[in-house]
């Protein structure tokens, strides 16, 4: 037995991991954030704002940020639209996004950005 055949589809698997890895990379590269957590897949982000900062975030490929959370009315914006939610309340359309205020407390919001049919 050469050392050729005891690797037999090594080559394979690494080229695999290797796109593996650079698909993860791509898609971390397209969410950052500020004052905010983001937890992404590949059609739908929640955002997790801080209250009390400038906290926005990058997601799907647009800005999303808090503008003023009072009592259960939060006003953010997405894409550059203001949007103003209240929990329970029916996703909002913005520019083949559907946003949505999944929770409000003293400090944080929680909102679930999605592509429309994600």
């Amino acid at each position: 037995m050469t050392p050729l055949t005891s690797v037999r589809g090594t080559p394979t698997r690494l080229a695999g991991l290797l796109a593996g890895l650079a698909l993860g990379a791509a898609l971390l590269a397209g969410c950052s954030s500020e004052g905010a957590s983001t937890d992404c897949g590949l059609d739908a982000c929640t955002v997790t704002f801080d209250r009390g900062v400038d906290a926005r975030a990058n997601i799907l490929g647009v800005e999303a940020r808090l503008v003023e959370a009072q009592d259960d009315v939060v006003t953010i914006e997405v894409g550059g639209e203001q949007l103003s939610l209240t929990v329970g309340q029916q996703a909002a359309d913005v520019g083949g996004l559907a946003v949505t205020l999944d929770s409000v407390t003293d400090t944080e919001v929680k909102v679930r950005i999605a592509r429309n049919g994600g």
